[in-house]
């Protein structure tokens, strides 16, 4: 729309908000040189120009999770244990062995191990392989007495060095071996099972303008991420606080950490809590709950993960000792992307000799598409898309040349089974959900409200005040199946 210069004529108002050659006044001009009468205006472009594109990050959640409410103050949810029994271990003396840790690293506490007497256990080390029968298991705390099948196997070689504990054993319980006419089990294996808990935080953000501001006509048609258009300037602030606060609320479900019993948060917001318990700041984020609970891959490089099928084989393995979802999805920066699209093209015999012609109908005269979306490797399926966030120079994408900058996730479609503490039952639910809190009457999942002097006039500030709240956490179910690709 082009801005005509002032009549001569004189100024005349217009009835309709329409600018006019007679009722167009330049205050912005300098009226001695310029003026209100100067012969050559500026020609003004009133359509904003989206020079960023959609500049939203959100939409992650939305794709791979789901939102649920909850009323409490925390959300406990318990997660199954593994269903056979192995061990780490080191070799005391000759058959005696002391049970360490459990298969996922985690100490067993005295006695506390599933092994009992009369099991059939195997015993490895890096270069022995012993099957025994334990024959004793409550001499000594966490000790075990194993008896080789095959005694001079086990004396053509060795399980470690007795008593110094340098080699570590694995041990495997595969079955048990009674005698006739003996009683049965002394005792019983009880299930074991992960108790996790979340906490929510309050996200909040405000908007604001002067009243006189709000009233003044400022004409810039505009356009947002949310489909807002119009023509009011201070509504698309507005609308652009909102998308960013909406961000915000993705972000922090990404990124958010728990406060170690160190910290000093407490201090400096007043007291948020214990800063170590449920009630403590912070919460616990997609990052920081694989990196507790997940797996983290480097690549084979230890530059760029996932560039060849070596790193995707020894991504396999974790995916084998663990849940074993046959469907994953990959979101992962745009290096990490191409990185895989190289990958996947060299697998092509014609690959490094030029393009193949004659497959599925890939005609010389096509565009030729050298992008993958997915694959299957052994008896996975993998879906690659690019995320955003990771993209973004605004967001994550800035961070993406520092030292363990993430690449992407893998994260496990489908649902998973969990026992809901909160409602005392059995669900199903995606291994990604957001909880946030809200009651019959309260929902405090995504709140704004307006206050000041502007319209309705609720406080005798003379402006337009804009609140958005929330008050939210993301549950992680099955960390073991998720995988952090840095």
């Amino acid at each position: 729309m082009a801005i005509t210069s002032p009549s001569t004529m004189g100024m005349a108002a217009s009835p309709v908000k329409s600018t006019l050659i007679s009722n167009y006044i330049d205050f912005t001009s300098d009226a001695g040189n310029n003026g209100w009468q100067q012969q050559y205006l500026p020609d003004l472009m009133e359509k904003e120009a989206e020079v960023y594109g959609n500049r939203s990050v959100s939409g992650f959640l939305a794709q791979v999770g789901a939102e649920e409410a909850m009323s409490a103050d925390q959300v406990v949810w318990s997660e199954q244990g593994r269903l056979h029994l192995a061990y780490t271990a080191k070799w005391v003396s000759s058959g005696i062995i002391e049970i360490e840790n459990d298969i996922d690293g985690n100490d067993v506490a005295s006695d506390q191990h599933g092994i009992r007497l009369g099991d059939t256990v195997i015993v490895t080390s890096a270069t022995k392989t012993v099957k025994c029968y334990v024959s004793v298991t409550e001499a000594v705390a966490n000790q075990i007495t194993c008896l080789p099948y095959d005694q001079d196997a086990l004396d053509a070689g060795s399980l470690g060095t007795p008593g110094t504990g340098t080699e570590t054993l694995r041990v495997l319980v595969y079955g048990s071996e009674r005698a006739k006419g003996t009683a049965g089990r002394a005792t019983a294996n009880k299930p074991s099972f992960k108790s996790i808990a979340n906490k929510p935080i309050i996200l909040k953000d405000m908007y604001e303008i002067s009243g006189s501001d709000a009233a003044q006509i400022g004409w810039v048609e505009v356009s947002g991420e949310e489909g807002q258009t119009g023509y009011y300037w201070y509504m698309k602030a507005e609308a652009e606080t909102r998308t960013r606060f909406s961000d915000y609320l993705e972000m922090s479900m990404m990124e958010s950490e728990r406060a170690d019993s160190a910290s000093t948060i407490d201090d400096a917001t007043g007291g948020l809590g214990d800063g170590s318990g449920a009630g403590g700041p912070g919460t616990e984020g997609l990052f920081s709950a694989i990196e507790t609970r997940g797996h983290v891959s480097t690549g084979v490089t230890g530059v760029n993960a996932a560039t060849d099928l070596a790193e995707f084989d020894a991504m396999l393995a974790k995916f084998d000792e663990n849940g074993a979802i046959e469907e994953n999805m990959l979101f992962v920066d745009r290096s990490t992307a191409l990185a895989m699209d190289d990958m996947l093209a060299s697998m092509n015999s014609y690959g490094a000799g030029g393009t193949s012609y004659g497959v599925f109908n890939n005609s010389e005269d096509m565009a030729l598409n050298l992008g993958f979306s997915g694959f299957r490797r052994g008896s996975y399926d993998f879906y690659k898309s690019d995320w955003k966030y990771l993209n973004d120079k605004g967001t994550r994408g800035a961070l993406n040349d520092t030292v363990n900058a993430i690449r992407g996730v893998v994260v496990p479609a489908g649902v998973s089974s969990v026992y809901d503490q909160g409602l005392g039952k059995n669900m199903k639910r995606p291994f990604l959900h957001v909880r946030y809190r809200a009651s019959q009457t309260e929902s405090r999942k995504l709140k704004s409200w307006i206050t000041g002097s502007v319209g309705a006039v609720t406080s005798d500030l003379d402006a337009m005040t804009v609140n958005y709240l929330s008050e939210r956490c993301l549950v992680v179910q099955g960390g073991n199946n998720f995988m952090l690709l840095k």
